[in-house]
Parts: C-alpha cells; sequence; structure tokens
C-alpha cells in the first residue's frame, strides 16, 4: 500500500496493529539479543566481564546518540514533508541526514577510541575490571562510522511504509548477532571484545541490506545531491533533541550510578545495576517500538491539518503503553529471582538477597513510566520539541541527580527507589506540560 494511504486513510485502530505491533515486535526483538548479550557474557565470561559491560555501556550508548539525534531528528520533518506533498523537501532531508551521521560517526568513534582507558578509570574501575571495559568500548568505537545509522535507517523505512520490513530486518539483526556471539564467546573462547565484534558485525549486515531498496530508487525515499542548510540543520537538532537528551543524560546518570555504586558496594552493587537495565532495556524498547513506530503516521497527518486522526492514534498509543507498563511491574515484581538467576546462575546468597530487594523496587517504576513516554512520543511527533525535551531530560537527568542526594541517607535502598520516584516526577511533569499544550492538541480539522 502507498504510504500516503496507508498513514492518511487506514482507521487509526487498525493502523495502530498494522504499525504498532510490527514495531513492538522488532524493538523486542532488539531487546531480547541485548539481553542475551548480557546473558552470554555472565555465563561464559563471569562476573568481572558483566560488570565490566555494564560499566561501559553508557558510554556505548552515547556512541549511537549523534546517530539516533539525526535519525529521529529527521524523521519527524521527513513524515511532516511527505504529508504536505513536498517530496523533494523530504528526499534532501532524508540524504543529508544519511551523510551527517556517517561523519558523526568518524568523529565520535575516533574520539571514544582515544578515550577508552581515561573515562574507565575516571569512573573507578582498576585493573582487569578496567581493561575488559576499554577492550569492549574501543570495539564499538572503531566500528561506529558503519554501525551507527542502523537506528536511523529503521525510521527511514517505516517512513515508506515498509514496516514490516523494518521488523524482520531487527529480527535478522537480533538472530544473526546471537548465533555470532554465541561462536565468537563459547565456540572460538573470544573475549569480552567478541561481544563487542559480534554485535557491530550484525548492525553492518542489517544497515547494507536495509539500505539496498533506497540504493536502487526503489522507496519514496531516493538520494539526491545534499543540499545542506542551517534551516534543515536546526529543525533536525530540534526535533532530535528529546531523544539525544535523553540518552545523554541517562548515560550520564549511569556513570553517576555507577560511580556511586562502585565505591559504595563494589562490583556486586554494578552487576546488580546491570541487571536492572537489562531489565528496562527489555520493557523500554516495547514502549519504545510503539510509540516511535507511529511517529510516521502522526507526522502525516499532522502535515496533512488531519488533528482529530492524531489524536484517535495517540489514545491508542497511551492505552497500549499503560498495558504494557502494568504487565512488566508485575513480572518484575513477582520473578526477581528468575531474573537474577539469568545472569548469575550461581550468585550467592548476599548477591541475590541485593537484586531480589533492587528489582522489587524497580517494579515500581513502571506504574507511572507510561505515561510521560507516550507523552513525550507525541509532543515530539507533533513538533512540540522543547516540553518533549523538558520531559526527557528531567526524566533521563534532572529527576535522578536530585533524587540521588535527596535519598542518599537510605544508602542502596535510595539507588534502588531513585527509578521510580523519578518516573513519578516524570508523569507529574508530563501531565502538566500536555495541560499547557491543550488548546493546540485539540485544535479541530483543517479544512
Amino acid at each position: 500500500m502507498n504510504p500516503r494511504a496507508l498513514f492518511l486513510q487506514t482507521s487509526p485502530r487498525k493502523l495502530f496493529f498494522r504499525a504498532a505491533i510490527p514495531g513492538a515486535i522488532g524493538m523486542l526483538a532488539s531487546a531480547l539479543y541485548q539481553l542475551l548479550d548480557g546473558i552470554f557474557v555472565g555465563q561464559f565470561l563471569g562476573e568481572t566481564a558483566f560488570a565490566a559491560l555494564n560499566l561501559a555501556m553508557p558510554l556505548v550508548i552515547i556512541n549511537f546518540s549523534i546517530a539516533d539525534l539525526v535519525g529521529v531528528g529527521s524523521a519527524v520533518p521527513i513524515s511532516i514533508a511527505l504529508g504536505r506533498r513536498r517530496d523533494d523537501e523530504a528526499n534532501n532531508t532524508f540524504t543529508c541526514a544519511c551523510l551527517l551521521i556517517f561523519a558523526a560517526g568518524v568523529v565520535l568513534g575516533g574520539v571514544l577510541y582515544a578515550l577508552a582507558p581515561l573515562l574507565i578509570g575516571l569512573m573507578g574501575a582498576e585493573g582487569t575490571f578496567a581493561a575488559l571495559a576499554v577492550q569492549y568500548l574501543r570495539v564499538y568505537a572503531l566500528c561506529a562510522p558503519v554501525t551507527t545509522i542502523v537506528f536511523a535507517v529503521d525510521n527511514f523505512l517505516r517512513i515508506c511504509g515498509k514496516i514490516r520490513m523494518s521488523m524482520a530486518l531487527n529480527v535478522f539483526m537480533a538472530v544473526f548477532s546471537g548465533v555470532l556471539e554465541f561462536v565468537f564467546l563459547y565456540v572460538l573462547r573470544f573475549g569480552i571484545w567478541g561481544a563487542a565484534l559480534a554485535t557491530c558485525t550484525g548492525m553492518f549486515a542489517t544497515a547494507a541490506i536495509a539500505f539496498w531498496p533506497f540504493l536502487r530508487g526503489r522507496l519514496q525515499l531516493r538520494f539526491c545531491r545534499p543540499r545542506l542548510n542551517g534551516a534543515m540543520l536546526r529543525q533536525i537538532v530540534s526535533c532530535g533533541a528529546p531523544n539525544f537528551l535523553n540518552n545523554i543524560a541517562g548515560r550520564l546518570t549511569s556513570i553517576l550510578m555507577n560511580t556511586v555504586l562502585v565505591r559504595l558496594s563494589g562490583e556486586q552493587a554494578v552487576s546488580v545495576y546491570g541487571i536492572l537495565m537489562y531489565a528496562e532495556g527489555l520493557i523500554q524498547p516495547l514502549l519504545y517500538g510503539m510509540c516511535d513506530s507511529l511517529q510516521p503516521a502522526v507526522g502525516y497527518n499532522w502535515g496533512a491539518g488531519l488533528r482529530s486522526r492524531v489524536r484517535a492514534i495517540e489514545r491508542c498509543c497511551f492505552t497500549a503503553a499503560l498495558v504494557v507498563s502494568l504487565a512488566a511491574a508485575v513480572g518484575i515484581y513477582a520473578f526477581p529471582e528468575g531474573i537474577t538467576a539469568l545472569f548469575m546462575p550461581e550468585a550467592d546468597e548476599a548477591f541475590l538477597a541485593m537484586s531480589v530487594g533492587a528489582l522489587q523496587l524497580f517494579s515500581l517504576t513502571y506504574l507511572t513510566r507510561w505515561f510521560s513516554f507516550a507523552a513525550q512520543s507525541y509532543l515530539l511527533a507533533i513538533e512540540k520539541a522543547r516540553p518533549a525535551t523538558l520531559i526527557s531530560v528531567s526524566t533521563a537527568l534532572v529527576f535522578p541527580v536530585l533524587l540521588v542526594a535527596a535519598l542518599w541517607p537510605l544508602g542502596l535502598t535510595g539507588l534502588w527507589l531513585n527509578f521510580a520516584g523519578s518516573s513519578l516526577l516524570a508523569g507529574l511533569l508530563a501531565g502538566a506540560l500536555m495541560l499547557c499544550c491543550r488548546k493546540e492538541l485539540n485544535q479541530p480539522d483543517a479544512t
């Protein structure tokens, strides 16, 4: 089906199932691989390697942050331009975005490779612990120019109506990377660098396959002679800022938490924090997959002036986010021992007690996380970048840092409660911002 017909004529409920469900499945496949990545490293390489992976992971995600900034930031204006039937404008934004992502991968990858020992050392790691974290980070840094674009091309495929292809490629990347990692770690006995190499190889292969139909000119978006200008760059940065700042702020918070945990309780506390992050890494992609997959539909309809359809699509998004979040809260609270055993099957009683308590407190996060997440996605899709950015930065950095100080007297318990407290404050902030924007959000359809 033609993308315009799909996004502008399909009923909102049917569109939700056609776009959001495949998007959630694709992101779930990626999340399951990330979970498997942690399990493989913990099972095959041991507790120190697992802690090193989690120490380096915030920096790895920062490595992908610029690509996410440009990918998400360009997807919003591309969708709105196509909704307004400005195809040449959309194609130019698409072309410039791809070039910007490659250039950013070269620069940021080089910086992270050079500074890896310093950055890991500043987080308090020493000896083998630090060496393993540096190995892991440097593989991602070397591969950045040809891997980071995989996040953006996923958005571009969905904009062109290739929703199932996007889902299939995410599943392929997860399966291919998982098989490679098993071979590298279990069969070939590579070190922690093999885990990173497996992921990067899977990402490169997926990006190459995804770009093939674009290179052949068979999709709605086409490469053209790039015409980068200041207005376009500002628009990309503005629309991509919420996700970008969320990534950066979230990783800064993770670095802060890891630094505090290393000094407060050593490798064990870092490993428990890593388990919480893997649990979040399974749930958040489901929420992101549903909400982000609807972004092209919202952008097309917003650009076409069909405000009532935008509201109907977003009602589906909020409802689905609520259901997923509540199910996650129940699952994490009920099965903390099983979740811990996935990563540390031979954990001693002290580690198990710490992990179970942390997971049960962490489960409270998802009683409220759904609302701020869906609200941020909604505001971003309709070019309300400032309130979306405020939600994202507050959720990922401002509230967590404030609560680290406020809950400090509670020790580790305060750190585990940080997630739920930040989520509650983010929900209140999102509600206030939605009320502030209610007049524009409730506008009638353009005639």
